[in-house]
């Protein structure tokens, strides 16, 4: 049904075009990245050792409907950066095969026993998601998020043990 493989500088644009405003930006990336996102910001992404960049496949059709990231930067891997772009293949269950790939990814990459995100609280559909796969929120790690001068965003870390 899906599959990850390498975000390459071929696929640039397509995640320039899903990323329109500065608010899917930072919903997207955090502060990674600025406003409006460039080639020039994704190559150096691309450059970064610890990061491993993916796109998301319909294996079926052979679309690229997503990206995501596996983040090896901490001491526990991470889920970073998930996007379904194609927003008409929104809300049709990938999000579990989503986790479920990126998960066994990085255990081929590292043996561990413990995975982490973080989600904004306004992603009420993701959380939701993340919670029924396991993740449980760490409510002494939020953080809040100065998106603008009058807007905070909670910034939520969520863990999920694994048993290998």
């Amino acid at each position: 049904m899906l599959r990850l493989e390498p975000f390459t500088p071929k696929d640039f644009s397509r995640l320039i075009h899903w990323v329109g405003t500065k608010r899917e930006l930072i919903q997207f990336a955090g502060d990674l990245f600025t406003f409006p996102l460039s080639e020039d910001q994704l190559q150096e992404y691309l450059s970064q050792k610890k990061l491993a960049p993916k796109k998301i496949i319909h294996t079926e059709s052979g679309e690229v409907i997503g990206h995501c990231e596996l983040n090896f930067l901490n001491e526990h891997p991470r889920l970073s950066r998930i996007l379904i772009g194609n927003k008409q293949k929104r809300g049709r269950g990938y999000g579990t095969k989503i986790i479920q790939l990126m998960i066994d990814a990085i255990q081929k990459e590292i043996p561990t026993k413990q995975v982490e995100l973080r989600v904004f609280g306004y992603n009420t559909y993701a959380i939701k998601l993340y919670k029924k796969e396991g993740f449980v929120i760490q409510e002494k790690h939020t953080l809040q998020f100065q998106y603008a001068e009058d807007e905070l965003w909670t910034n939520y870390y969520m863990i999920k043990q694994l048993h290998n």
